[in-house]
Formats: C-alpha cells, sequence, structure tokens
C-alpha cells in the first residue's frame, strides 16, 4: 500500500486504536487506499507513529466492518467491491432497512423528525446549488437513512446497518461513477418517507424505504447488465 500524506494521530496509546481506525475508514473510503492494495503493518506502524498492537486492532475493526479481507498465502488488502456484491448488500438493505424505517414509526421523537425535515431542507438547497452532482459525495443520503436507522431503536439492526454496511456504501458511492445516482428523485423518495414518519404509519414507511432501495439497486442491476453486453 502506497502511504499518503494524512494526518498523523497525536492522542495517547490508549485512544490511538479508535482514532487510526477513523483515519483508515476516511482513507479507504475516499480511495488513497484502493481497492485490492496490500496492507502493510510495519509501514503503516511505522507511519502513523503507533505500536502493532493498536494498528492490528484497528485492522480487525476494518475487517469486521469488510472493508478489509485477509486472503490466505497473500495477508490482508483492501476489499475490491464488485457489482455483484453490491447488488447483495442492497438486497440486505432492502429488507433491513424497511424493518428499520417501520420500527422508526414506533420510536423516533419529535425532535428528531423536525432534524429530518431541517437535513431534507437543506439537501434540496444544496441539490439546486450544485445541480445534483455532489448530494451522495457529501453523505446527504446516508445521512438521511443513518438517522432514520438510529430513530428504530433496535441495537442489532443499528449495528448491521450502521457498522457493518455503512462505510461500503459510503466507498462504493465515493469511488463509483455518478451513473447510479438519481438525487432529485432520491430526494423527493426521503420526503415522502418522512411524512410517512410523521403520520407513525409503520406499514406505508416501510413500503417506501424498501421500494426507495430497490430502485438504487435496479440502477446497479442495469449497469452490469450493459458491462456484460459490452464486454461480450
Amino acid at each position: 500500500m502506497k502511504l499518503k500524506s494524512v494526518d498523523r494521530p497525536s492522542e495517547k496509546e490508549g485512544t490511538k486504536s479508535d482514532n487510526l481506525t477513523e483515519q483508515l475508514i476516511d482513507q479507504i473510503v475516499n480511495g488513497t487506499y484502493p481497492a485490492g492494495s496490500k496492507i502493510s503493518e510495519p509501514e503503516l506502524a511505522k507511519y502513523y507513529g503507533v505500536s502493532r498492537g493498536p494498528l492490528r486492532e484497528a485492522i480487525m475493526r476494518l475487517e469486521s466492518m469488510g472493508l478489509v479481507e485477509r486472503i490466505p498465502h497473500v495477508g490482508a488488502r483492501v476489499v475490491a467491491l464488485s457489482q455483484e456484491k453490491l447488488i447483495e448488500i442492497y438486497a440486505v438493505r432492502e429488507a433491513l432497512e424497511g424493518m428499520a424505517a417501520r420500527l422508526a414509526c414506533e420510536h423516533i421523537s419529535d425532535e428528531e423528525l423536525d432534524g429530518l425535515e431541517a437535513l431534507l431542507d437543506a439537501h434540496h438547497q444544496h441539490i439546486e446549488q450544485v445541480e445534483g452532482a455532489s448530494y451522495f459525495h457529501q453523505q446527504g443520503d446516508f445521512d438521511f437513512h443513518y438517522r432514520v436507522i438510529k430513530a428504530s431503536r433496535n441495537t442489532k439492526l443499528i449495528s448491521l446497518l450502521c457498522d457493518e454496511l455503512y462505510h461500503l456504501l459510503r466507498m462504493y458511492r465515493y469511488q463509483s461513477q455518478r451513473s447510479h445516482s438519481r438525487p432529485e428523485q432520491a430526494l423527493k423518495e426521503h420526503f415522502h418517507l418522512l411524512s410517512a414518519l410523521k403520520e407513525r404509519d409503520g406499514e406505508l414507511a416501510e413500503m417506501l424505504m424498501r421500494r426507495h432501495i430497490m430502485r438504487s439497486r435496479q440502477l446497479i442491476e442495469q449497469q452490469l447488465k450493459q458491462d456484460k453486453e459490452k464486454a461480450s
């Protein structure tokens, strides 16, 4: 892995693992450490000025998130996300985030609803300013989903969606072409979801969330089909 210039953590040993984990996540997501690149523990330890213990703990966390994988006789590498893998992830999201939206209708607070509305208003202004170009890259889409998932109050769902899948999706969105983005339509669907949450209509919220994610999955499937046709 070729290291680029990034800020080194300056905290004490006890917190270095947490901060190093966050730094490595950001570097993997934005492509500083490219997909498929080998992770050298000695090089990273020297570069960040940490002992092997905190570094190994950080790498183990990245493995649990699916950002790093260990290959026999090869070692640890940054995961390479194929479109086939993404389709599988979106299928899981469709079911689990639908459940999260339904549960959020039961547990979300009025303050959280106000926060979601303010968030979507800000997204609307941002999309108009940049003509939709960077909505997903600003994590706006994920921020909305993240808040809805958190509002479900279901710790297992939160762990599965926010810890294990969240950064993989960020990585894909950040590094992929914009052909899979549909910012204006996505924002419109977010507003419909917000209305269902305000009405505390769990059945409607689940259906809207599942349909919302399904449409994104279908775009990826369409792109995969086109790529295969070009290759044949």
